[in-house]
């Protein structure tokens, strides 16, 4: 896949696998993405994942598009996590986050409570992409960024 094809892919997909690892433990969990090139932004709650990603910022994010065994792509970014606390920040990429999905606007505070009553607080990263490799029905590239 050429990086144009890549980053297409990015932008409409918005959901893959992020892997992350901590002390020779790997961790994989489903997560929706916002692609603003070059940057993937990931607005999650506090967790095992957010964990993993301060103490080892190497992460992997692998997004695919299947159609059926016949076709399909698949993208796979690696690079490192960080941890976005500036307010500033916050606010850019969350105007940005917004613009993507308006029906997450009523969830974006610090803190919210789940359907079981329990606080969850937000947490969000910028991941910055050292390589992003494509592969396709049609064959595979690798593209670095």
């Amino acid at each position: 896949m050429s990086t144009k094809e890549i980053n297409e892919l990015l932008r409409e997909v918005g959901h893959g696998h992020l892997g992350c690892a901590l002390e020779g433990h790997p961790y994989v969990v489903p997560m929706h993405y916002y692609f603003d090139e070059p940057a993937i932004y990931i607005f999650t709650t506090v967790g095992m994942k957010t964990k993993y990603m301060d103490v080892n910022p190497e992460v992997c994010l692998q997004v695919e598009d299947v159609q059926n065994l016949q076709h399909w792509r698949s993208v796979t970014v690696t690079g490192r996590a960080e941890h976005i606390t500036e307010q500033g920040d916050i606010d850019r990429v969350m105007e940005f986050v917004k613009t993507r999905n308006p029906a997450l606007s009523p969830a974006i505070n610090r803190t919210w409570i789940d359907a079981w009553g329990r606080a969850e607080e937000m947490a969000l990263y910028r991941i910055h992409p050292d390589e992003m490799t494509g592969r396709t029905t049609d064959g595979i590239s690798s593209q670095g960024s």
